[in-house]
């Protein structure tokens, strides 16, 4: 899922781009056409719009470049002389570093509000993923192979990484990372940064799976094809996941 999210991500941003940094001109020049008619003020608050949609799209490159080329072609179409980029009215100067600099902040605006959307829809998505894993475990309807598989999936998907496959018993390699119930990945008796490194590729990182004081089993994750970066409340999800095995017979 996460590479398709990717795959579109990379399609659609060269398209933003260009948008954020042609429909200004566009609109610039069609008020420019009109300009006895239309005030420097509306014109601004136009051109302003069309950096909202560009930051709506999530893409900060095609936000920033909507802004800047808002304030370029404000310059060139709107502001005497006309068809030039030199301002010779102090007035001017002020209005078009005005229109760069709010579009700048609407565009940052935008970003934050869609990261907040984004995290909430994360949460939702690991609750709804730990209460189906809880039902399944709690009802006993699935066989005890599809919750351990159906848990691998899910804390696949958590931390961004290839894949994962239960495994009985604790872990006796050294060289694989562990990850703690506090979401902090140990390797060699080292914290790793993954907030800065990610995700070990070189090697497996196991979730434990414990019951009581034992460690019963633990889920063996492969980052491998890239660098994952999990947050901490990715990982406390992936170690909650985890903790549901605990609970069915396949141990």
């Amino acid at each position: 899922m996460l590479e398709s999210i990717r795959s579109g991500a990379a399609g659609w941003r060269p398209v933003a781009r260009v948008a954020g940094v042609g429909c200004p001109v566009v609109a610039a020049a069609v008020l420019g056409a009109f300009r006895d008619d239309v005030t420097n003020a509306t014109a601004v608050l136009l051109l302003v719009l069309i950096v909202v949609g560009a930051a709506a799209t999530g893409d900060r490159i095609a936000g920033l470049l909507a802004a800047v080329s808002a304030g370029a072609w404000f310059d060139f179409f709107l502001v005497r002389p006309f068809h030039t980029f030199t301002i010779d009215d102090h007035d001017d100067i002020e209005t078009a570093v005005l229109l760069v600099l709010i579009s700048v902040a609407v565009t940052e605006v935008a970003l934050w509000g869609r990261r907040q959307q984004a995290r909430a829809s994360r949460r939702s998505g690991y609750l709804d993923g730990l209460l189906n894993t809880a039902r399944a475990v709690a009802e006993g309807t699935a066989p005890d192979s599809a919750v351990t598989d159906l848990v691998a999936g899910q804390i696949t998907e958590v931390l961004d990484a290839d894949e994962a496959r239960f495994v009985k018993g604790p872990v006796h390699d050294s060289r694989v990372a562990l990850l703690d119930h506090d979401g902090v990945v140990v390797r060699d008796g080292r914290h790793v940064d993954v907030d800065r490194v990610g995700l070990p590729t070189d090697e497996f990182t196991a979730v434990p799976v414990r019951k009581g004081p034992h460690e019963v089993g633990h889920f063996l994750l492969t980052a491998a094809s890239h660098v994952a970066y999990p947050t901490q409340e990715q990982r406390r999800v992936a170690v909650l996941l985890a903790d549901q095995v605990a609970a069915v017979d396949v141990l």
